[in-house]
């Protein structure tokens, strides 16, 4: 189904802010600077959103959202569990790639900025997609036999450490061999410290 002219807007306005807000910050962006960079007034900018704060909630459903219908379709396949790993692994890497501004926004806005989405955003309201498809992934995994049972949160964050922290060493440049000649060792690491033993 084609996009309506104010779809492809608001798709266009997020683009741009994730690209503005991941390279100068949410404080140092204005709402002009985005609308300028779209090519719109700041006027019809609040036909889409009516505050900086709204904009930056909605641009992490969205990020949440493009993970969890990745994850959902990894979720999805016949793959077995270790399998599915390594393509959570090569999806994320992938992601630092070719969208790196989501990453950055993670990282530079979402995590650093907590204040700012105090409201609307407690707990993990604005990343329940792809929180929902991570825990359903758990859950295969233990039923299935291959992970053994343990705390969500614990297992999340061992995961999600390993995407981070190679993802922000990517970012850092300190890597010294392409973020893809990782992917395998890092999704051998993830499932070896999950399996049951």
């Amino acid at each position: 189904m084609a996009q309506t002219m104010k779809e492809q807007r608001k798709d266009a306005i997020i683009a741009v802010a994730l690209e503005l807000f991941s390279q100068r910050g949410f404080y140092a962006t204005t709402i002009p600077d985005i609308a300028a960079k779209v090519g719109m007034s700041v006027g019809n900018f609040y036909n889409y959103f009516t505050s900086k704060e709204v904009l930056a909630k909605e641009l992490v459903v969205y990020i949440s959202e493009y993970l969890g219908k990745h994850i959902r379709d990894i979720n999805e396949s016949e793959a077995d569990t270790e399998e599915k790993i390594y393509k959570i692994v090569s999806m994320y890497f992938n992601m630092a790639h070719e969208r790196p501004e989501m990453i950055e926004y993670f990282l530079r806005v979402y995590l650093s900025n907590r204040e700012i989405f105090l409201d609307d955003c407690e707990g993990m309201i604005c990343v329940s997609a792809f929180v929902t498809e991570m825990m359903i992934f758990f859950d295969d995994g233990v039923s299935s036999g291959d992970l053994y049972d343990q705390d969500f949160f614990s297992a999340f964050g061992l995961f999600m450490g390993y995407l981070g922290g190679m993802v922000f060493l990517f970012g850092e440049k300190v890597l010294p061999d392409p973020l893809e000649n990782y992917k395998e060792s890092i999704s051998k690491n993830i499932y070896n410290a999950l399996k049951i033993r």
